[in-house]
């Protein structure tokens, strides 16, 4: 809203639609243009639930701060600058709650500007643009010939008609949609000038820019006749059509943003990390438990009463390895991977922000990837298997890539028949396991002794009060027969499978000694 109306007017009287809701895209524009690889490839995002946490960081924060959080969930590393921010913001409440007074404004913006800010350059203007005040002239002087010459004159009228509409007709929507990348403009440029004015240690970065911002958005500004009920409809749209005006002022302000790019860009990168570490500051005000994370050697990490922060009331539990990875057995239903989204969602909140929702946290800054939701696509016709032998093949391809990595994958390898899945799994997480830090749950309990010189077995279980335990150790006792009758199946039906599986058991039983199976010959 322009200064002077603000003036006139309580600010309750144009009270602003906060938190416009950006596509997923729109968030994500930011790092893809500013060429950081990832350290999350779609898949991994999709099954550690990235998308419902970014949404719980980003509450009351405007695009430009979910794009940051965006980017450092993605590939970016906590920056002790940042964590520095963010610990003086929780202990300073009155100062994060000025700093997001002076950011309320940018909250009102609708459109995205990283793309025209970080993106291809925008293109110059057009050299006739100078010279379109002479369209209008040309209708003026024509619709004063018709006085003087009669009908005749009307060809003229006509054919200015004519030019303003063409020019209206390919620049309308372009203008249109230029005036809301200016808007999102302007309250950045008010949000830096807001938080410059703030005496606090947060924004002395920001006051380098403190007068060239207010003249910035003086200079991109809308008439005072856009903000005056009727008269914008009627003056602003007839002086559009009839006189150019927004082709004009198109031209204009973006050959002005295409001068001041470094300035904007500097504008939006500070006032972005800012309001990042905000959010961060806001949410970890609100969570039960968090720590700092330490440090830890690429095939090592430790989590002492680790939670998962989209889930309320979640029993805190540790988890560690070192030199080995993990296999994570459990019952049914008990949660295992649940536990690998936890143990994966604290490695990337460690990595992008450098806190772990635990008691405490020594984990390694590792890329992330996993594999724990393949499913058939009748679509893309791949059966359940061909999915998952794709999948394994990225992950694969990703490990050779060298740098160390997190894997975390659940259930790897169901598409086939009992035999061929436990062989195809052990020859890939072993392959795996060779180089990276692997991290795996799964039913087929034979894998643990399998793979027990790569992975130490870990049990998820339930103590005699219900409560969730984390323990070295294979499952002992399964409990797919039972919850057959759990789940209303007839009691013939149980009991032929308790048979099959006492058949099984006995033709079938799991091997004493798996040492070297998996070794070449």
């Amino acid at each position: 809203m322009h200064p002077f109306i603000q003036q006139l007017f309580p600010a309750r009287a144009f009270a602003p639609a906060l938190d416009y809701p950006f596509a997923r895209s729109d968030v994500a524009m930011l790092q893809r243009l500013t060429g950081e690889a990832p350290s999350l490839d779609g898949q991994t995002w999709d099954e550690l639930l990235l998308d419902q946490y970014a949404a719980q960081l980003a509450r009351e924060t405007s695009i430009v701060g979910q794009q940051e959080l965006h980017r450092r969930l993605s590939g970016g590393q906590a920056d002790p600058a940042s964590i520095a921010r963010v610990q003086q913001l929780l202990d300073d409440p009155a100062q994060a709650a000025g700093l997001q007074r002076a950011c309320l404004p940018l909250r009102q913006a609708d459109t995205e500007v990283s793309e025209t800010l970080f993106g291809a350059a925008l293109p110059p203007a057009p050299w006739w643009r100078a010279w379109l005040w002479l369209v209008p002239l040309a209708l003026v002087l024509a619709i004063a010939a018709t006085w003087l010459v009669g009908w005749p004159a009307l060809f003229g009228v006509l054919a200015a008609c004519a030019a303003l509409m063409a020019v209206q007709v390919r620049f309308y929507e372009s203008a249109k949609a230029w005036e809301r990348t200016l808007d999102t403009l302007r309250y950045l440029l008010k949000t830096r000038t807001a938080l410059a004015r703030l005496d606090v240690p947060a924004v002395l970065p920001l006051a380098a820019g403190s007068a060239q911002a207010p003249r910035l958005t003086r200079a991109i500004e809308r008439s005072l006749l856009h903000y005056v009920p009727f008269l914008d409809t009627v003056l602003v749209e007839y002086g559009d059509w009839l006189l150019l005006k927004n082709v004009q002022r198109y031209f204009r302000t973006r050959q002005l943003v295409r001068q001041q790019l470094p300035f904007l860009r500097d504008s939006f990168t500070q006032v972005a990390q800012l309001e990042a570490d905000l959010a961060l500051a806001r949410h970890l005000r609100a969570v039960p438990v968090f720590c700092w994370a330490g440090a830890a050697s690429p095939r090592a990490l430790a989590l002492q009463g680790m939670r998962h922060p989209l889930l309320e009331n979640a029993a805190p539990l540790s988890f560690g390895v070192r030199g080995k990875g993990g296999f994570i057995s459990g019952q049914n239903g008990i949660g295992k991977s649940t536990l690998l989204r936890c143990i994966g969602l604290n490695l990337v909140c460690a990595r992008a922000f450098g806190f772990c929702y635990a008691h405490g946290a020594d984990v390694p800054r590792l890329a992330v990837y996993a594999s724990m939701q393949n499913e058939d696509s009748l679509d893309g016709g791949e059966s359940l298997y061909i999915a998952e032998l794709r999948r394994a093949r990225e992950l694969l391809a990703l490990a050779e890539e060298g740098a160390p990595a997190l894997f975390l994958i659940d259930e790897i390898f169901r598409g086939t028949n009992h035999l061929e899945s436990v062989a195809a799994a052990a020859a890939v997480l072993h392959s795996l396991a060779a180089q990276h830090l692997v991290i795996v749950s799964s039913h087929n309990l034979v894998l643990g002794p399998l793979l027990e010189d790569c992975l130490a077995p870990w049990c998820v279980r339930r103590d005699e009060a219900g409560v969730l335990l984390l323990a070295p150790g294979v499952l002992q006792a399964t409990n797919g027969i039972a919850l057959l009758a759990q789940r209303g199946f007839d009691a013939g039906i149980a009991d032929k499978a308790g048979r099959v599986f006492d058949w099984l058991s006995t033709h079938m039983a799991q091997p004493a000694d798996c040492t070297g199976v998996l070794e070449r010959a």
